[in-house]
């Protein structure tokens, strides 16, 4: 894997460059957790989500599936009950990033582990 530049000075909504592409669709806090919880589920309803995502607020979490579901990384299916339930799933395109969500899953475990290990 060669090494490239980012480019510079161009606005990283029209970018070229995969990184900060990729970057846009997740790069923030809570999207990688909630694309990990969903994968981990196949198909999981909003308030366990809540739960599994330990510190988001409603609000971020309605906000983040939003734009997730409009990257079409997560698929949201509303059954007309009373009360509603919704339910999320991964989409095709947002299955194919569970592999490199593993990846940096064993590095981050391995990396943990080694700070921990120098701290004892």
């Amino acid at each position: 894997m060669g090494k490239k530049k980012l480019p510079v000075g161009k606005n990283i909504y029209e970018t070229d460059c995969p990184i900060l592409y990729a970057m846009e669709l997740f790069g923030q806090k809570w999207k990688l957790p909630i694309l990990w919880y969903i994968g981990e589920n196949e198909v999981i309803r909003y308030n366990e989500l809540q739960r599994k995502v330990v510190g988001i607020t409603a609000t971020m979490l309605s906000k983040c599936l939003k734009e997730l579901e409009r990257d079409n990384l997560v698929h949201r299916k509303q059954y007309m009950t009373i009360p509603p339930v919704v339910e999320y799933s991964l989409t095709d395109l947002g299955k194919s990033l569970l592999p490199a969500l593993d990846s940096i899953y064993q590095w981050s475990e391995k990396q943990m582990n080694h700070v921990k290990a120098q701290t004892n």
